[in-house]
């Protein structure tokens, strides 16, 4: 209705034009009830004009014309019948518009020779009908170029819109492809690895019990990290193939890898204060590999150690660390590897904050803080010292 209200508003006025004009000329004849009544008609139909073009033209051709030939108000009576025709023209009916102005014209015309004054009727009459006939060649044109740059200006939105389009499409298949050629590579080259190291292992346990011994330890645990790379790595795979499976880690499986760790000869004890609440996915990951690998770290390069997790859950913020007492020490800092720069990429991606270094009475201490958007349940302490679920991923 909005859009409605400029062509109601232009038709009041062109109404008030039209009865000042039919009292204020001097061969204007009296303007009575039903002249007034013709000039809402023409206003009514003005309003409606964008909506229902050809219903408008009638009403204000037919409505001016009968004004002009009741009141002779002249060309003013043109005026409405100009708008509506360029409305007409511009919203597609051309025809319409067209017929419009003839009939107008030839009803104007016709009104003007039979009341033509005496002296020199031709020229005057010759004279407002070139100046009719040029506004309404004008308007119907107007109308059309207008109808014309409409088309073009929707036309090039289109092409653009398709553009975009069409730029994600190739962006979304170029990343669908990247995603294809990195599962290829991993199946190719490091599942076969993780596979050998599996079957090796497998093969010795077999051959230990078979010659009555009982494997060791470490071989047990080399058995065990080899399965769950397998699985983890297979998971990965049918992530990548297609992202919106997969199974992924979180903050629930620590104990599994608090277990395997200590399989694989490091002593580690896990304390979780508060109460696990909902966790953002990306956070929850993102603590569970912050744990895995700081462990991963004390088995390579802590030497003999024993390492503690804390994952400790508060209100606004999620905190995890794990701290060792093994060979590290801060008058020989670590010099970061790819582990510890790609944890820090992981942590402050998610707005956290990462410190990793080494204690002043030996050891090594990583400790990540993400905030978290949504308040946790009342804290409480559990301590957790192992679990007996052996899947999941390796430290």
């Amino acid at each position: 209705m909005r859009r409605d209200l400029p062509y109601a508003l232009s038709g009041l006025a062109l109404g008030a034009l039209l009865l000042g004009n039919a009292a204020l000329a001097p061969d204007a004849a009296t303007v009575g009830v039903a002249d007034v009544a013709l000039v809402l008609v023409m206003a009514a139909a003005l309003a409606v004009c964008r909506r229902h073009p050809v219903v408008a033209v009638s009403l204000v051709t037919a409505s001016m014309l009968a004004l002009h030939v009741r009141v002779h108000s002249g060309v003013s009576a043109a005026f409405p019948v100009l708008g509506v025709v360029y409305v007409a023209a511009w919203r597609g009916n051309r025809s319409v518009a067209a017929l419009a102005s003839l009939v107008f014209l030839g009803g104007f015309l016709a009104r003007d020779v039979s009341v033509a004054p005496a002296g020199r009727p031709g020229q005057l009459i010759a004279e407002r009908t070139a100046l009719l006939l040029g506004w309404f060649v004008a308007a119907n044109v107007a109308g059309l170029v207008a109808r014309q740059r409409r088309a073009y200006l929707e036309q090039v939105e289109q092409r653009a819109v398709e553009a975009e389009r069409t730029r994600e499409e190739m962006a979304l298949r170029r990343a669908g492809e990247e995603r294809l050629r990195i599962a290829r590579d991993l199946h190719d080259t490091l599942t076969h690895n993780i596979s050998v190291i599996k079957v090796q292992a497998g093969i010795a346990v077999h051959l230990a019990r078979k010659h009555g011994e009982e494997p060791s330890a470490t071989l047990l645990a080399i058995q065990e990290a080899s399965s769950a790379a397998m699985r983890e790595l297979r998971a990965t795979l049918d992530v990548l193939r297609a992202p919106s499976d997969g199974d992924p880690v979180g903050l629930a499986r620590v104990g599994e890898l608090a277990q395997r760790t200590r399989a694989a000869g490091v002593p580690v004890r896990l304390t979780v204060t508060g109460q696990p609440g909902e966790l953002p996915a990306e956070v929850d990951q993102a603590g569970y590999r912050v744990v895995q690998e700081a462990l991963t770290n004390v088995a390579r390069h802590a030497g003999p150690a024993s390492a503690e997790i804390h994952v400790e859950y508060a209100p606004a913020q999620l905190t995890v660390s794990v701290t060792d007492d093994g060979q590290a020490s801060p008058v020989r800092p670590v010099t970061p590897g790819v582990g510890l720069s790609g944890m820090r990429e992981r942590v402050t991606g998610l707005g956290g904050t990462l410190q990793a270094a080494a204690r002043d009475g030996g050891g090594f201490a990583v400790r990540a803080t993400f905030p978290l958007g949504g308040p946790v349940p009342p804290a409480r302490s559990a301590t957790d010292r192992g679990g007996s679920d052996r899947s999941g991923q390796p430290a």
